[in-house]
């Protein structure tokens, strides 16, 4: 909070020490042209937060103390904790499955941890440590070897063990990554919403991060942390998220035994009217979230519940990583955008479908603001710039004090990670939209194979560069023209 002290106190200064010949006619200009587009982006992330801080204060208190009171009985009848592991190192793995047992441990009701594995190592390590550990009879480990065709082959292995131990009814099965460390008494917590929300087919919860990275890796994840938990929270309100993390979340045991809903998750797939077919490689959280989307199923946030996730960034240099973290990640929200749009707000609810959509439009208004400074300035000169600079540094202060009705604690660097998200996540967004068939994981080297041949491949890679470029000068000319510094139809008479 120091550090976002000074950064306050520079920016009175820099206020202060301004010429008030900086605040000109196109300065003024400048100001109303990228306020009249950003107050509507504004006025939306305070529609979350408001809802955030009703469903927080509220709504959720209310459910909180009507799943206390239920005590042992709010308990489902028997859990199944599904764990993936690949390629994750041992004192992660470590914590992992000792946190997982100490919490099945912790409940009175029957726990099954089922791990699914690759690596012969981990099956040995995680039975040395349950044999060590010597949890009560009421929690049993069950163990799944796969070959290392990804995450979602191991999910859906792991879903049919459990379908033929034929789960009783009532029970839940709780899917858990295996860089995620539940916190104590989090599954006692949570798990009795199922029955104070009897409408509900799944729910997950907050998270926090441990990074192993520079410090400002460990800012980058915490800020992102904090945006979550506002939107998911608003979302919540709605009885809908935006995404069923594959680092905990819980589902009733008749969706996560569903035949449609395994097979879905194993190999979901997308038609797309240039890309043709192509199968989703990562996103599997998506593809569980748009299953119970398409069949009505509601979803419930649970803010007050934790868990803590070891993140490790696919690269020392923070652009790099990040720019191969947002691909994957916008790619699998954008790969699902189109579908779910499909099933209509009559199907999920207005405001859901609304926030769906804004996910596609947010990607282009984002960039509105530093693609008019530019113009302005090419136009104008400097003094634009300029004036840009000290709007984004106090936009991005005010956003970042807004932060703190989620977390306890920001820091000072994150008006300028917000704006990097903003600016620069955009910029990756348009570039996946236009080839969403290109997927690959941060943790390994796999790719999605399509057996296209070299011609079909260049042919879609020249369309996809194509019709980038043609957004991106239909985008510079509405942006232009809407400042006046292009003249619409000018070039006519040179035709």
């Amino acid at each position: 909070m120091t550090g976002l002290l000074g950064y306050a106190v520079l920016l009175l200064a820099i206020s202060l020490a301004m010429p008030q010949e900086l605040f000109n006619q196109q300065s003024a200009h400048f100001l109303l042209a990228i306020g009249l587009i950003a107050s509507w982006r504004y006025i939306w992330a305070a529609t979350h937060l408001v809802r955030s801080l009703i469903y927080r204060h509220i709504v959720f208190p209310r459910l909180r103390r009507e799943a206390d009171a239920m005590g042992p009985e709010g308990m489902p009848s028997h859990a199944y904790l599904l764990l993936t592991s690949f390629r994750i190192d041992t004192e992660t793995s470590t914590d992992v499955y000792r946190a997982a047992i100490e919490e099945a441990a912790r409940t009175n009701i029957p726990v099954t941890l089922v791990a699914s594995l690759v690596e012969m190592a981990d099956q040995r390590l995680v039975k040395q440590l349950f044999v060590a550990m010597d949890p009560p009879p009421h929690v049993k480990l069950a163990f799944i070897r796969i070959g290392g065709t990804g995450k979602r082959d191991a999910l859906a292995q792991g879903l049919r063990t459990i379908q033929m131990m034929r789960p009783p009814a009532g029970a839940i099965v709780a899917v858990i990554d295996g860089d995620t460390v539940l916190e104590p008494y989090c599954l006692q917590r949570s798990l009795p919403f199922f029955k104070v929300m009897p409408d509900i087919s799944a729910f997950t919860t907050d998270e926090v991060c441990e990074v192993r990275g520079a410090r400002v890796f460990h800012d980058w994840y915490n800020m992102r942390f904090a945006q979550r938990q506002i939107l998911m929270c608003s979302m919540g309100l709605s009885k809908r998220v935006l995404t069923l993390t594959g680092r905990m979340s819980a589902f009733r045991v008749e969706v996560a035994t569903d035949p449609g809903f395994i097979k879905q998750l194993e190999s979901d797939t997308i038609d797309h009217w240039r890309l043709g077919r192509f199968s989703f490689l990562t996103g599997d959280d998506k593809s569980t979230w748009y299953w119970i989307l398409r069949h009505g199923g509601k979803m419930a946030y649970i803010p007050d519940v934790t868990v803590s996730t070891v993140e490790s960034p696919p690269d020392n240099d923070f652009v790099r990583a990040s720019t191969m973290l947002m691909v994957r990640w916008f790619g699998n929200m954008l790969r699902n955008n189109s579908r779910a749009l499909a099933l209509g707000p009559q199907k999920i609810g207005l405001f859901v479908w609304w926030t769906v959509l804004d996910q596609r439009v947010s990607m282009w208004t984002a960039t509105v603001g530093p693609t008019a400074a530019v113009l302005l300035t090419l136009y104008y000169g400097p003094m634009s710039l300029v004036v840009y600079a000290y709007w984004i540094a106090v936009t991005r202060f005010i956003q970042t004090l807004a932060l703190l009705t989620a977390r306890k604690d920001v820091a000072w660097t994150f008006p300028f990670l917000l704006f990097f998200n903003q600016v620069y996540g955009s910029l990756v967004k348009t570039y996946i939209f236009f080839r969403l068939d290109r997927q690959k994981w941060t943790r390994q080297n796999t790719t999605v194979s399509r057996n296209l041949g070299d011609f079909s491949k260049q042919v879609i890679n020249m369309t996809s560069w194509s019709m980038h470029a043609v957004a991106i000068l239909l985008f510079l000319a509405c942006v232009g023209t809407y400042l006046g510094v292009f003249k619409p139809f000018s070039f006519l008479p040179l035709l």
